[in-house]
């Protein structure tokens, strides 16, 4: 179980840094003498567990007599511009793997092919809503779920009981108030904090402007407009706001990666953190005795007894228009999303798999990863668009505007319309 469970959490830790990153290495060699065919795949590290696509590469090749599988794993590091260099050469890989963000880029191109009309043989009745958008463009279906993970409040189970807080929140008026029972059990540690929530947790954020019905951005005929200073936006900032006023004494102009969030949690004097299960497992291998003390539970929404949307980080599986084998890497790919290997993701993996309804019954009894399962549910993604990609390059407006906020350099109204002048442009000169 352990053993599983920490390669569960590694695989989802490159999953989420880079779900929605960028580059990889080898090329394809279509066909060969006689008849045969080379079926040239590209996963990304840590995505699938060695032996699970050993194992399915044996099965394909036995269906398939006269094909032999080149399976490659590529890095994640320039994965981007390798993919962009192959597709538009005569050497293209036959299935991908792409990070959910990157997919709409890749379809927008032309580089993918349609897969619409074979989505109902791929299972997609089971597919989460927010992954399934995700490989989608004008319409139709380029890409499909692989697998997905997202974030979910990790907790000190004897702090919480020490506090005298029986059960996890149901709501985020529940949650302030047990944090605040935290900090009053705590209050002769100066260091202590009830929750490790840095100003620009960005991600997090946008769980908040979601659970309010807000958006970051909205789609005006064919341009993109910041959406964050409307009232469901600017509710949602207000409870970050509010979350990290009555909870948090963590820097308001750094994000959860500077320092590492799991490091301040391991040290001791942290009751919770919103984290990716990666993030808790290192906080476990940082500090043993924190072992048989940590719970987790979902992000808890304004509206009591549901969870608020989470951003749902992971990848997608696609078969490039310029592939020589398109009917064998559409068997490739539709053995992958079968029950039999899609169970085997979950379990071998610790991610949720394409099938969601099989997520939850591989994983959804966990201590750990089923509060990740129940709240990816109602799980989203960015704007999916190219163009999001500039918002997110250099100076992130969704950053810079929490720290005006939590510093008091900006009021939410002000920096909320700032922040949402400043996405439109990067939108635009990204398109």
């Amino acid at each position: 179980m352990k053993r599983r469970y920490v390669a569960a959490i590694a695989v989802i830790a490159a999953l989420i840094i880079a779900g929605c990153s960028s580059s990889g290495g080898g090329t394809k060699q279509a066909s060969s003498s006689g008849g045969s065919k080379t079926l040239t795949v590209w996963l990304m590290d840590g995505s699938a567990p060695k032996q699970l696509v050993a194992d399915l590469n044996a099965e394909f090749q036995a269906s398939h007599p006269n094909v032999k599988v080149n399976y490659q794993v590529q890095q994640w590091n320039g994965i981007q511009d390798k993919l962009t260099t192959a597709l538009a050469g005569n050497s293209t890989p036959d299935v991908i793997e792409l990070g959910n963000t990157q997919s709409a880029k890749f379809a927008a191109s032309g580089g993918l092919s349609d897969l619409t009309a074979k989505v109902g043989d791929l299972g997609n009745q089971n597919w989460l809503k927010g992954m399934t958008e995700s490989g989608q463009w004008d319409g139709k279906q380029f890409a499909v779920p692989f697998y997905s993970a997202n974030r979910f409040v990790v907790y000190r189970t004897d702090l919480f009981k020490k506090a005298g807080i029986s059960s996890p929140p149901t709501s985020i008026d529940e949650w302030i108030q047990d944090g605040q029972k935290l900090a009053a059990a705590n209050r002769n540690n100066p260091k202590f904090t009830a929750l490790y929530l840095p100003g620009q947790a960005w991600y997090v954020l946008a769980s908040l402007i979601w659970d309010q019905g807000g958006n970051l951005a909205v789609k005006n005929g064919d341009k993109w407009q910041g959406a964050l200073d409307t009232p469901q936006a600017l509710a949602g900032i207000r409870s970050y706001e509010q979350i990290y006023k009555a909870m948090s004494k963590a820097p308001a102009d750094t994000d959860e990666a500077t320092p590492q969030q799991f490091e301040v949690f391991a040290k001791g004097d942290v009751g919770m953190m919103i984290a990716l299960p990666w993030e808790a497992n290192s906080a476990l291998g940082a500090n043993k005795k924190l072992t048989g003390k940590i719970g987790t539970f979902p992000i808890p929404s304004h509206t009591a007894g549901q969870t608020a949307p989470v951003f749902l980080g992971g990848s997608d599986l696609a078969i490039p228009a310029g592939s020589a084998n398109q009917d064998l890497a559409y068997d490739w790919v539709k053995l992958m999303l079968s029950e039999k290997y899609q169970t085997r993701l979950a379990k071998e993996n610790g991610a949720i798999p394409a099938s969601a309804n099989l997520g939850q019954t591989v994983l959804g009894n966990d201590p750990l990863l089923g509060s990740m399962v129940k709240s990816s549910a109602n799980g989203q993604i960015t704007p999916n668009d190219p163009s999001w990609a500039g918002v997110e390059a250099g100076a992130n407006p969704l950053k810079d505007m929490m720290t005006k906020i939590l510093s008091g350099k900006a009021s939410v109204d002000q920096a909320a319309k700032e922040a949402s002048s400043l996405i439109t442009q990067k939108m635009a000169s990204s398109s």
